[in-house]
């Protein structure tokens, strides 16, 4: 493939030439397609790889499960005394 001449390239784009834009065009394809979530860059710096982020995540929601299933609420009494 031969290179283009420097006189044969365009010098630069004119914003005629592109057309409109559409904003939002494919924001409803790109929020059904992913779940992208930023961390804060001290939780960033703990985490060298995102599968390590997500064993993280996975550890504890498997705490939360076993935790939030054997436990219940009992309401205390208050003495009469301190009342």
């Amino acid at each position: 493939m031969k290179k283009a001449k420097i006189d044969e390239m365009r010098p630069d784009y004119r914003r005629e030439e592109l057309g409109t834009g559409v904003r939002g065009k494919y924001l409803d394809a790109y929020r059904s397609g992913t779940n992208l979530i930023l961390l804060s860059p001290d939780v960033a710096k703990a985490f060298p790889t995102e599968d390590a982020v997500n064993e993280a995540l996975r550890s504890f929601v498997r705490v939360a499960r076993r935790t939030t299933s054997k436990t219940r609420r009992v309401a205390r009494r208050v003495p009469a005394n301190r009342q």
